[in-house]
């Protein structure tokens, strides 16, 4: 059985772990590193009167992609790596049909598919993921997205302990110098509400702040749940959002059981969403509550297998294997 795993040339560990689990078990995994395309790998997809095949070759390695059996979607990155001196016009138009060209090749494979694109795509509209997690009974925090400064006004009124702001996409700004600078979660100061002009040009989520015990992972690959939690209150600058410390809390994270309730109700929104593996965030109140926050049909796992040790890697490539 052969796997192709779609990725790019600067992701994490998380591809050599799966690539070594799935040699453990007797299959073989074919990497594409859609950066690659189309300045170093070779495409062709080919329709005869007769016959049709469709064969991709990078570097001394060749796939007919009629073997494939399982496809692992973890990331794309097409055309990366098309000079950024070409014509900017041009260069786009190269980057959307080698985009396009990629995205018929991966929905023309007929094997098992992690998750097919249209689940995903569908999965990461995060008003949809409340909307469904509300109406399966999941604990989900009041939450506005809006451009209206009045409407924001309003809701920070409503939520009694305060609210933070969000982006529903995730994006990095760069300074002059090219210093990357992640978008993070805040928190909203009577100060920032008698400045919301700028709403005018781009929309924001706001979200009633919710008291943190501890905040909660939860991976699921198809049947299998693993769960890790982590004191985010114990630094000052993790605090409303762990990712800002990721780096000082890698070691902090614990095993951690869902109530079994939780475990149900999160099955049945990945079902919902046709997915077979999803990235949920998780906060427990200090009064037991389980507030679902959201799901990422491609979210990261690497830093769960190193602390506490969760065998994400080996799940998934059990359930690319035997989906086969």
């Amino acid at each position: 059985m052969t796997i192709l795993i779609i990725t790019h040339s600067e992701d994490n560990e998380s591809i050599s772990l799966v690539q070594q689990a799935i040699a453990n078990l007797g299959g073989k995994a074919f990497r594409f590193d859609t950066d690659r395309f189309p300045t170093e790998v070779l495409l062709d997809v080919y329709y005869g009167k007769e016959s049709e095949r469709v064969i991709l070759a990078c570097d001394d390695q060749k796939l007919d992609l009629d073997e494939v059996s399982a496809v692992w979607y973890r990331r794309i990155a097409i055309g990366a790596k098309i000079p950024q001196t070409m014509d900017k016009q041009l260069r786009q138009a190269s980057i959307q049909e080698s985009r396009v060209t990629i995205q018929g090749m991966i929905a023309s494979i007929k094997g098992f598919h992690l998750d097919p694109q249209p689940s995903i795509r569908r999965a990461e509209n995060k008003q949809l993921q409340l909307q469904v997690a509300r109406a399966i009974g999941l604990d989900t925090p009041r939450n506005l997205t809006t451009n209206n400064p009045l409407a924001v006004k309003q809701f920070a009124q409503e939520c009694e302990q305060g609210i933070v702001t969000k982006m529903l996409s995730s994006f990095a700004i760069y300074d002059q110098q090219g210093h990357e600078n992640v978008v993070f979660t805040n928190p909203v100061t009577p100060e920032d509400l008698n400045h919301l002009d700028g709403l005018r040009f781009c929309p924001m989520t706001f979200q009633e702040k919710i008291p943190k015990a501890l905040e909660l992972r939860t991976t699921i690959v198809g049947k299998r749940i693993f769960t890790a939690a982590v004191d985010s209150q114990a630094l000052k600058k993790s605090q409303y959002d762990w990712r800002r410390q990721g780096v000082a809390l890698l070691d902090a994270w614990q095993p951690y059981t869902l109530p079994q309730d939780v475990e149900q109700k999160l099955f049945k929104l990945m079902a919902n969403f046709g997915l077979n593996y999803g990235a949920i965030d998780i906060i427990v109140t200090p009064c037991d509550r389980h507030v679902f926050l959201e799901v990422n049909p491609v979210g990261e796992f690497f830093w769960l297998e190193r602390c506490p040790g969760l065998p994400i890697s080996q799940a998934i490539a059990e359930l690319l294997v035997t989906q086969s």
